[in-house]
């Protein structure tokens, strides 16, 4: 019967693990499960203001305690509202912000009134439901939307005011306002000592808050491999926590009779989880940050009770625990990305310590050694996520690391932390300025590496088959120690080549109907028309590869003013009326069919697509005459309405 049972081991634990997966997600579901609003309204609501990040247009609110009489059903959890404040910002931003209308008001009066978390607010304002992919497998932000509560974005008509809570808030409610007072206070310190970019990158640092930054700044750190700098994670939380357990070691180890007779390393560990647990708090204790703070946690901890404080064990831990608390965060590039690039470093780490070691250097070539190698490792652990989730591979990471990473590590984040600790006195302007030079040098080296030849190539989207052979190839790779960890190369290179081969959309339909792209004979996309929703258009042309502006890819159709007309790369005309009076003659002589007005007896064409379907489907992509709509990718899932 041991016999039996060891045979089956394996199995039968990788089936519980399934099993306990499938069921902590389903529990996590049901737990933050909140209405999501069905449709496109505008109505006045009273709220209570759970969150401001200030942005380059006003603030940006996430609302709770939602009341409206608009509301035909229940209410959305949260709602996350633009407060305009010098003007609005027209397109579609599905990556996190909401969705603001060219038509908005603009709103110069609403940056007079300032609310702070916990405050009652009463505004009028157009809600829209979360928005889903742009094409079947893109990112979804209604997903991301659904597990933080979040039924609805939009934008404010008018300045909010202040109103009277419905109810007073709960103990816990009370505990996060105050702390989100407390970054927000912060924000305002800082931003009053460096104004304009340089103070929003180090409210970003410090606080999480990254509204404001430029985005030609943000775009040099990204070309340069340095964007994960302004996402709080494992550089900034080791930066911290081990700074501070460097420091503490170093001061207590200078007085002898403590040195000689105490635990000072497992004191200074202590010291570091304290600290590296205030960091977490004031950064607004977002997924990525959370997810350093666990893993640093596990490496202190493991000081503490006398354990190896880098393995994979510890790796697993911390991800065990994250996935048992966040089971969404699989989905995430973040945690994609961040367990990758440790797990690559811990193999590596592990395999120099079991080879020859050569005669050591200096410290210094040590010092650069390091950070090559971890930004060599990093990157290229990293880089199948970072293709499937941003579209564009980084070629000089390695370059952009070592320029910028002693100043990361000796200037930028001392500066901040001796500004936050000067802050109760007033003192931290000094601090704060030491921290925004590192800041502009920074930024300087940035632009340097980002303008160099071939810095980024943008590349073609792949499906999530490919993306898990590579993940399974890797983890396959780094986790074993025997010789038969090399078989994780044969899966890593399926992968590769399941994401060379696989067939790119002939044609893609925003859900608007109005937004299409066809692919020409060139084989690129190109817009019969202006597209109306820009940042799907965009975003097409990224995820294909492209790197055109979308005003460089419009044209290749013959256009009147009822509709527009276009070959497809096998030959066969594609008719895309957009006037009742035009539906007839196309369906007569087109063998395809997308429409912006409805059809109705339309027997000829081989596909027809009108508005009504186009819109229930949320878009459709094309490929080879079959359609697949942005509904079917999502599935029957609760953030989709």
């Amino acid at each position: 019967m041991a016999s039996v049972f060891g045979r089956w081991r394996i199995p039968l634990a990788l089936f519980a693990a399934l099993a306990l997966g499938f069921g902590v997600a389903k529990l996590r579901e049901e737990r933050v499960a909140a209405p999501v609003l069905p449709h496109p309204m505008i109505l006045h609501l009273t709220g209570r203001v759970l969150s401001v990040d200030p942005a380059a247009y006003g603030s940006r609110l996430v609302v709770g305690d939602l009341r409206s009489g608009g509301f035909a059903g229940a209410a959305p959890g949260r709602a996350r509202i633009a407060v305009l404040g010098r003007g609005p910002r027209s397109g579609k931003n599905r990556s996190g912000g909401p969705i603001l209308a060219t038509n908005a008001p603009s709103l110069g009066e609403a940056q007079e009134t300032r609310f702070h978390p916990g405050e009652g607010i009463s505004l009028t304002a157009r809600l829209l439901p979360p928005p889903g992919p742009s094409e079947p497998g893109d990112s979804d932000f209604g997903r991301a939307a659904f597990f933080q509560g979040i039924g609805a974005v939009g934008f404010s008509y008018g300045a909010p005011i202040p109103a009277p809570l419905a109810a007073a808030p709960g103990f816990a409610a009370q505990i996060a306002a105050r702390v989100e007072r407390l970054r927000e206070a912060m924000t305002a310190r800082i931003r009053a000592s460096l104004p304009g970019s340089d103070g929003a990158i180090a409210s970003a640092l410090i606080t999480g808050m990254r509204g404001g930054i430029e985005p030609d700044d943000e775009a040099a750190l990204r070309d340069a491999g340095l964007a994960h700098v302004l996402a709080i994670a494992g550089l900034h939380m080791a930066l911290v926590g081990l700074g501070l357990f460097w420091l503490v070691r170093a001061v207590l180890a200078a007085y002898p009779p403590l040195a000689l007779n105490y635990p000072i390393k497992k004191w200074a560990a202590g010291a570091a989880l304290l600290g590296a647990g205030f960091y977490l708090v004031v950064s607004g204790a977002t997924a990525s940050s959370t997810r350093a703070f666990v893993m640093l946690a596990m490496m202190l901890l493991a000081i503490l009770v006398d354990r190896p404080a880098l393995s994979m064990r510890a790796l697993a831990l911390a991800a065990a625990i994250l996935l048992l608390w966040r089971p969404e965060s699989v989905t995430e590039p973040g945690f994609q990305m961040s367990f990758a690039a440790v797990a690559a470093l811990i193999a590596v780490a592990e395999w120099e310590q079991r080879r020859q070691r050569a005669v050591p250097h200096g410290m210094f070539y040590r010092y650069l050694r390091g950070i090559a190698l971890t930004s060599l490792v990093g990157n290229l652990a990293t880089m199948p996520f970072a293709i499937f989730t941003f579209d564009r591979a980084i070629h000089y990471a390695v370059l952009g690391n070592l320029l910028a990473m002693p100043l990361m590590g000796f200037v930028v984040m001392p500066g901040a932390a001796l500004g936050v600790v000067a802050m109760p006195f007033g003192l931290e302007s000094g601090p704060l300025h030491v921290m925004g030079w590192g800041i502009d040098i920074m930024l300087a080296m940035g632009r340097f590496v980002a303008g160099l030849p071939g810095a980024v190539t943008v590349s073609r989207a792949y499906p999530v088959s490919a993306l898990v052979a590579m993940t399974m190839g890797g983890l396959w790779l780094a986790i074993w120690r025997t010789g038969w960890r090399w078989l994780g190369v044969i899966a890593i290179l399926a992968g590769t080549v399941m994401a060379l081969t696989a067939r790119a959309p002939d044609i893609l339909v925003a859900d608007d109907a109005r937004t299409i792209a066809v692919r020409g004979t060139d084989g690129r996309f190109y817009f019969p028309r202006k597209p109306k929703d820009n940042f799907a258009a965009a975003r097409w042309l990224a995820r294909d590869g492209d790197a055109r502006g979308v005003k460089d890819a419009v044209g290749g159709a013959h256009c009147d003013g009822e509709s527009c007309v276009m070959t497809a790369p096998d030959g066969n005309l594609i008719a895309m009326p957009f006037r009742l009076e035009a539906v007839a003659e196309d369906c007569a002589h087109a063998a395809m069919i997308i429409s912006a007005v409805p059809v109705k007896n339309c027997v000829g064409p081989k596909l027809v697509l009108d508005s009504r379907t186009i819109a229930q489907g949320g878009g459709y992509a094309i490929t080879s005459g079959k359609a697949r709509s942005v509904r079917q990718s999502r599935g029957d899932r609760p953030w989709v309405k």
